[in-house]
């Protein structure tokens, strides 16, 4: 479960301008000396249920849809949808052309609801149409609702590089309060089907969920990590605007009982040889996501399908882009040429912000060197931010890289917020 930070979504109203690659290109106030590495995202909208805590732009799918489309099981416009996306691509390749595409991630919504071989015809399509590293890893969202045997080694059959698993917990009470489609049995045959499918794969866990108290959290980190996943993702369920949960707010534990229950997930998982590399991401050796880095390290990507967003990097401007959210809209809209709903250019003054947005969530920090390149702006632009987030024990520095301390990871909202524009 990985979203970068984005602008507020567009409503499905006119289409963006079409523009010329030349619009682009025009000069501007920023002066790029390099461009970042490029990921493609690839956002498959449909799931079983929306589930009450989510935001992400997902639609329920109705069995008997897209008759004659190609549906999926699930009732999926399968080959429509991927028609559409491709020529979504194709109208965006001028703006990425000759550049070499270092990962993909399929996210949803539910990935796993498209058959494996609607998936291998996709990732064909896009090898047909971009430069992939020759490593490039490729990733798919799955949830254990969708699961059927064999059905992940299909997927890694087609090309599919790495498995994201959507467990969340392995409690029937929680999946039950968290509205997931899944039950215990499913999500442990799920993920062993994942552990024997793929060699690098990761599985999504949630914890401070209604009623949860710190011994269900550690049964549910000690049998994820009895399966020695190489990436375990972990995050705090938050209560989201414009979710059903919202709405109806569920029960949660106390703030104090939450930090204790992460200081524990941060000790086991260490005890269990993974790194937290990022606030939400541990990983073993080696096994760090190539693409959600991509994102922290403020690195461009391509975002294609329903309601994805882009960050793409020129000369003289970064620019921002939305697709129409409403997949039927989409598809529409995508297939005459006019996939993008918003398209606009990161003003200067957001730019450090939006930089730390990002690279403040690694361990490591960032390297001096790669704000300058990233952003086009001088360091004398990040420079109040950094002493007062020093003299506030949020950071350490040295002459070439900034990191967040213990403290700094702690209270990171304060310390990100210190590079507000003005």
């Amino acid at each position: 479960m990985t979203i970068p930070i984005h602008p507020t979504p567009a409503p499905d109203g006119t289409a963006a301008p079409v523009r010329d690659v030349q619009h682009y290109m025009r000069p501007g106030t920023l002066q790029l000396s390099a461009l970042p590495p490029l990921s493609l995202y690839v956002h498959l909208p449909w799931c079983l249920k929306k589930c009450p805590y989510c935001d992400f732009n997902s639609h329920e799918s109705r069995p008997g849809a897209g008759a004659g489309e190609g549906a999926g099981g699930g009732g999926v416009p399968e080959q429509r949808y991927i028609d559409a996306l491709m020529a979504d691509l194709e109208a965006a390749l001028p703006l990425i052309w000759g550049r070499t595409v270092h990962s993909i991630f399929i996210g949803g919504g539910t990935p796993s609801l498209f058959s494996p071989a609607a998936i291998d015809r996709l990732l064909g399509d896009l090898r047909a149409r971009l430069r992939l590293e020759a490593d490039c890893e490729i990733t798919l969202e799955a949830n254990p609702g969708t699961f059927e045997k064999d059905r992940f080694r299909a997927y890694r059959a087609a090309g599919v590089t790495r498995l994201s698993v959507g467990v969340q917990s392995f409690n029937d009470a929680h999946l039950k309060a968290l509205g997931r489609v899944h039950d215990r049995a499913q999500a442990l045959a799920a993920v062993q089907e994942a552990a024997q499918a793929f060699d690098t794969f990761n599985l999504d866990i949630m914890y401070a969920l209604p009623g949860q108290n710190l011994a269900q959290l550690e049964q549910d980190l000690q049998t994820a990590l009895a399966f020695a996943p190489p990436h375990i993702s972990i995050y705090h369920l938050t209560i989201e605007p414009n979710t059903y949960f919202a709405k109806y707010p569920p029960a949660l534990p106390e703030e104090d009982q939450a930090w204790a229950m992460l200081d524990r997930i941060t000790e086991l998982t260490g005890q269990a040889g993974m790194q937290r590399y990022e606030i939400s991401a541990y990983a073993r050796p080696g096994h760090a996501c190539v693409h959600n880095t991509n994102y922290w390290q403020f690195g461009d990507y391509l975002g294609i399908g329903a309601g994805a967003h882009s960050k793409l990097s020129f000369a003289h401007r970064v620019v921002r882009q939305v697709r129409f959210r409403e997949p039927g809209r989409y598809m529409d809209q995508a297939l005459a040429g006019r996939a993008v709903a918003q398209d606009a250019d990161v003003r200067r003054a957001d730019l450090p912000f939006e930089f730390m947005l990002n690279a403040l969530r690694l361990r490591e920090g960032f390297a001096l060197q790669d704000f300058l390149v990233r952003t086009g702006l001088p360091l004398t632009t990040i420079e109040p931010g950094l002493q007062e987030a020093e003299r506030k024990g949020l950071i350490e520095r040295d002459l070439g890289r900034v990191r967040p301390t213990e403290r700094g990871f702690d209270f990171l909202s304060d310390l990100q917020e210190l590079f507000l524009a003005d």
